[in-house]
């Protein structure tokens, strides 16, 4: 007879404090079905339709995702975050000072399931992002069709976000010195290679960002969080499976992934949709100069994509024995 895996129970005298975090932690991870839910009970509402229909109308021909968003720095700031970012608890570290007379490209890895330690930093102010680079700000950019969700939208824009397209690249970093974008590099993709004590990016195929970085004289920024991909354990989905097919199916369809990922409860730490309790710490690597020029060759691309590889596992190298003790190999880039 198999023993089944016992499932631990979280005590009741729990501090206060951590109840909150976790409290934080679990409206975090629900916000998009919730901001989903709190708009569809508001269309049974028919008081509210002489507001609704013309904030329906706004969406369509808002620009705002493409220009910057409209960020809020009481958002960015609010308790709620720090709640959020002690949970784990989040840390960021900073290798150089930044030149806020500069724009910069923030590359941000790995993915991990949902970008954790990228929206601490960059998303809010939990980690002191804008007290360790003064004049620098940055904007997180995720898929544009996350602008179509309403309520949603609104949230992410609150705290900084903007369109990953290139056009919003290009607009915001021509805004003006200390404007800056920071780009999940490995994209949805690299999600499904998301597991503890495994670092596995999506960078070699990358040239976009470089790209964006030349054509607009910023400098490219890599920035790695330690503990990322700890948070969450994923079903095995080995390439050329059933299940590993249709995550990529969904995700050629939406831009979406489905990684089928799981951690701790609110009441148990064994089994739940929680990311489990486990440091994120975020590095904040050396700017690399680029040469602005309009039309870059792909020659030129590579050239600059190797420096920022070199860079980005400048990090890896001299903070892995600190913050990935437990690893099970090497950062390793698959494609």
């Amino acid at each position: 007879m198999v023993n089944s895996p016992k499932i631990r129970l979280a005590p009741l005298n729990v501090p206060f404090e951590r109840r909150i975090q976790t409290a934080a932690t679990a409206l975090w991870l629900v916000s998009l079905p919730l901001t989903i839910l709190i708009f569809f009970i508001s269309c049974t509402i028919i008081f509210l339709w002489p507001l609704i229909i013309p904030y329906l109308l706004f969406i369509l021909f808002d620009i705002a995702p493409e220009n910057g968003g409209r960020r809020y720095e009481f958002a960015r700031r609010a308790k709620f975050w720090k709640w959020y970012s002690d949970y784990f608890p989040a840390k960021l570290i900073k290798q150089v000072d930044l030149d806020p007379s500069k724009n910069y490209v923030f590359g941000n890895h790995p993915h991990g399931v949902i970008s954790v330690g990228g929206w601490i930093t960059f998303a809010t102010e939990s980690t002191g992002f804008s007290e360790l680079f003064p004049g620098i700000t940055c904007r997180m950019l995720t898929l544009t069709t996350n602008f179509n969700i309403p309520l949603y939208r609104d949230y992410l824009m609150a705290q900084g976000l903007a369109s990953v397209s290139r056009q919003s690249c290009m607009n915001i970093l021509r805004r003006g010195p200390g404007n800056s974008v920071m780009i999940v590099v490995g994209g949805a993709g690299e999600s499904l290679s998301a597991r503890p004590g495994i670092n596995d990016l999506i960078l070699k195929k990358r040239l976009g960002f470089i790209k964006i970085a030349i054509v607009s004289g910023a400098s490219l920024c890599p920035v790695f969080s330690f503990g990322e991909n700890d948070i969450w354990d994923q079903a095995d989905n080995p390439e050329g499976s059933m299940l590993w097919r249709f995550q990529k199916s969904v995700q050629k369809l939406s831009g979406w992934t489905l990684p089928l990922f799981h951690g701790r409860g609110i009441f148990n730490y064994d089994w739940g949709f929680l990311p489990h309790r486990r440091p994120i710490v975020t590095v904040v690597g050396k700017p690399i100069d680029v040469v602005q020029n309009d039309n870059p060759t792909e020659e030129q691309l590579l050239e600059v994509q190797k420096k920022y590889i070199a860079e980005l596992y400048e990090i890896w190298d001299n903070y892995k024995d600190i913050y990935a003790k437990n690893r099970k190999r090497e950062l390793t880039l698959i494609e």
